[in-house]
């Protein structure tokens, strides 16, 4: 059982909204979308969009990036 009010948040799924990514990253949501604005987050390799037109974040393409990789 989770302690009350603890920031610790899990997530098993690869491709997660903008939401769910601060909250897994620690970037603001406009952090995140100002990283897809320049660039610097690749579209296909950190971001993707989705069927519907929503941006989906790649957690592993987030991981390599951090990485430096």
């Amino acid at each position: 059982m989770a302690a009350q009010g603890s920031d610790a948040f899990a997530t098993s799924s690869r491709y997660v909204l903008l939401t769910v990514a601060a909250q897994v990253t620690g970037y603001t949501v406009k952090a995140i979308e100002r990283k897809i604005e320049r660039g610097d987050w690749v579209q296909g390799k950190v971001w993707l969009r989705a069927p519907d037109g929503r941006i989906l974040i790649d957690l592993i393409g987030y991981q390599k990036w951090v990485e430096g990789h």
